[in-house]
């Protein structure tokens, strides 16, 4: 990419697609496009139409989605499937149209085989069923990955795709219902710590494991694979470790500085058992994270703090 390349970056208000963002104005690209959904509505084949024959953008981050937490995902199946494959369908295809240079497609972890072996390595794509909860949104998001890989097969169009565990950062989702968990759980220990409350319930077991990424760290890795990674398939995106949900809670207590107990809530879902990314593939392209999770989890609580009315 050009310091002056046109370069869309779809979804630049989300926690993803801001940190891109901001990564590439720290590294003085000039000629960096983005619209408010209000303006452009992904969701709209002709807008979406209209949008790259007017603009032509020659390099395109697709970090667009419909996203949430296990309730949001489980409770609104329909709008995740719909809504997702809509996006994906219109900005990938009119970057073919429009004759983009580059695509990068933006999935999730969740689109592994729910009982899939750890470290999930990218070849366990499809091998096994789903996570119950998440699959409408895990099933758009498959059918991104096959989209770009199909666009690239037929048209030879260079669109690729990176699955990133799961994102905590600047911008993230603080809601009490449909919020991810690690945001989810600093607004919880804020609330209470400031309630003067004795305990905090932490939905499920606390026994899951999940590894997490800073957002920013994902951007840096985004613009490393977008200069460098040409291939088929997908390229994980993560750090490799992974903590249990209570091992996190004890975290995010410790800096938000709540006193008081844990309770955990068995009636909710845990979700998989384990999601850690294997990310060697990634290593040998020459990448690895920065931002370790105490580090990141004081620079989130941080920026909730600032933004947040409760605080």
């Amino acid at each position: 990419m050009e310091k002056n390349s046109k370069i869309f970056v779809a979804g630049h208000k989300g926690m993803v697609g801001s940190a891109i963002v901001r990564k590439l104005e720290k590294e003085g690209y000039t000629n960096i496009i983005t619209r408010n959904s209000s303006i452009l509505d992904l969701r709209n084949q002709q807008a979406v139409a209209d949008f790259f024959a007017l603009e032509k953008p020659e390099y395109v981050f697709l970090a667009a989605a419909k996203v949430g937490g296990i309730i949001a995902n489980n409770t609104y199946r329909a709008d995740f499937l719909y809504e997702n494959l809509s996006i994906q369908n219109n900005v990938i295809h009119h970057a073919y149209v429009n004759g983009v240079t580059k695509l990068m497609f933006l999935g999730s972890s969740c689109i592994y085989p729910k009982l899939a072996p750890q470290p999930l390595k990218e070849e366990y794509l499809l091998t096994g069923l789903l996570e119950e909860t998440n699959e409408p949104y895990a099933i758009a998001k498959i059918a991104g990955i096959k989209m770009c890989d199909a666009y690239r097969s037929q048209y030879g169009c260079n669109f690729i795709s990176v699955m990133p565990t799961n994102l905590y950062g600047y911008n993230d989702n603080y809601h009490p219902q449909n919020s991810h968990v690690l945001p989810a759980l600093i607004r919880k220990f804020d609330e209470a710590k400031k309630n003067g409350d004795a305990t905090v319930t932490v939905w499920g077991s606390g026994s899951p494991k999940r590894e997490f990424l800073f957002a920013d760290d994902l951007a840096e890795a985004c613009y490393f694979l977008m200069q460098t990674y040409n291939e088929p398939n997908l390229i994980n995106i993560g750090t490799g470790e992974d903590l249990s949900i209570k091992e996190l809670a004890l975290l995010i207590k410790d800096i938000v500085g709540f006193k008081g107990e844990l309770v955990f809530d068995t009636t909710k879902p845990d979700g998989t058992p384990r999601k850690l990314m294997d990310v060697s593939k990634l290593h040998q392209q020459g990448w690895k994270h920065k931002i370790e999770l105490k580090e990141g989890l004081s620079l989130a609580y941080q920026d909730f703090l600032s933004k947040n009315s409760l605080a």
